[in-house]
C-alpha cells in the first residue's frame, strides 16, 4: 500500500486519490491498477522492480505516445521515463482479449485494421526490432551457459537458416510495430481495438505483427485469412503472407531460446523448459509442412 501511495503521489491527476480505493488490474510482470478521480477511470502502471534493466522506457514513451496519437494505444496522460511509471484513460466497456474471444471473426477482423493504422499512420519509434540479431544474442548466451537445447534444434536450424535467407534477401522497410502482440495487449470495444502495452515495440516488418499475433492466439487457417484481409483491406499478396507465415515460425523459435535462457537461470516462475520445447515443436512442426517451402519461395516475390 505504501508503494502504491507513493505512485499515486507522483501523479498530479492521482494525488488526492485514497489508495484503499484504487482495484488492482491484471498484469504479469508490471503492477496495474484502475484508478477512479471522481471524474474519470484512468490506467496507473507501476513497473515491476527490475524491469528498467532490459526495457527501454525512454522507447517505450515515444512508442506508446505516438499509438496513442493515432488511435491505437490508449490515450497516455503521464508518463515518467526515468522507471516507466505510466497513467492512461481506461477504456471503457473493452474486453481483454484471449484466444477464445479471438474466434470471434469480428474481433479479428479489428485487430487486423488497428495494426495497419499502427504500421502506416503512426510516427516512427525510436527504436528497430532486430529479430535475427536477437536470436544470435540468445545463442550465443546459451553456449555460454553451456545450456542444452530441445531435442531436434540443431536438425531444425538448416529450416531456420533458409528462412533467414529469404527473409533478409527481400527485406521490407520498417514500419512502427508493437512487436509482442499477446492476445491480452487488445482491448476489444465491438467497434475497435486498441492494442496496449509498447514495452517492446520498434520499428519493424509489419508482417512480424500479424504472425506473432496468430501464434498467441492460436489462429486458425480461417482466422489468418481473415487478418490477412483485413489488413490489407482485400487479398494479400502472396509476398506479405509468405512473410507472415516465416515470422510465425520465427516467433516461436525466438520465444524458445528465451524460454531455454530462462530455464538456465532457474526462473521459478513456470516450467520454462516445457514451454521452450512446446514453442520448439510448433515451430519445426510448421517449417516441416509441405506449405513451408512454398511460402518462403513467395517471399521475394
Amino acid at each position: 500500500m505504501a508503494e502504491l501511495a507513493a505512485a499515486l503521489a507522483r501523479v498530479p491527476l492521482m494525488r488526492h486519490v485514497d489508495p484503499a480505493s484504487v482495484m488492482r488490474l491484471a498484469g504479469l510482470t508490471n503492477l496495474n491498477y484502475l484508478v477512479d478521480t471522481g471524474t474519470e477511470r484512468l490506467v496507473l502502471r507501476v513497473p515491476g522492480a527490475g524491469t528498467s534493466e532490459y526495457i527501454d522506457r525512454v522507447a517505450e514513451e515515444i512508442a506508446a505516445r505516438s499509438a496513442a496519437e493515432v488511435g491505437v494505444n490508449a490515450e497516455v496522460l503521464f508518463f515518467d521515463a526515468t522507471d516507466g511509471l505510466m497513467v492512461t484513460r481506461f477504456v471503457d466497456g473493452a474486453a481483454t482479449m484471449n484466444p477464445d474471444r479471438f474466434r470471434d471473426l469480428g474481433s479479428v477482423t479489428r485487430a487486423g485494421i488497428a495494426l495497419r493504422r499502427l504500421h502506416t499512420v503512426a510516427q516512427p519509434f525510436s527504436t528497430d526490432f532486430q529479430l535475427f540479431s536477437m536470436i544470435d544474442d540468445f545463442k550465443r548466451l546459451l553456449a555460454e551457459k553451456g545450456a542444452a537445447l530441445p531435442a531436434g534444434y540443431h536438425e531444425a536450424e538448416a529450416a531456420a537458416d533458409a528462412t533467414r535467407r529469404a527473409l533478409e534477401t527481400a527485406p521490407r522497410p520498417l514500419v512502427p510495430s508493437h512487436c509482442d502482440p499477446l492476445c491480452e495487449n487488445f482491448l476489444d470495444t465491438g467497434e475497435r481495438m486498441v492494442v496496449i502495452d509498447y514495452e517492446y515495440g520498434g520499428n519493424n516488418d509489419p508482417m512480424w505483427d500479424l504472425g506473432d499475433l496468430s501464434v498467441e492466439g492460436l489462429f486458425s487457417d480461417e482466422q489468418d485469412a481473415v487478418l490477412l484481409h483485413a489488413y490489407f483491406d482485400g487479398q494479400a499478396p502472396a509476398s506479405d503472407v509468405g512473410r507472415m507465415v516465416a515470422y510465425k515460425a520465427m516467433c516461436d523459435l525466438l520465444w524458445t531460446l528465451w524460454g531455454v535462457i530462462q530455464h538456465a537461470n532457474g526462473n521459478p516462475a513456470e516450467d520454462f523448459w516445457a514451454y521452450a520445447v512446446g514453442r520448439f515443436e510448433r515451430c519445426r512442426a510448421l517449417m516441416s509442412s509441405p506449405s513451408y517451402a512454398h511460402h518462403l519461395a513467395n517471399i521475394d516475390g
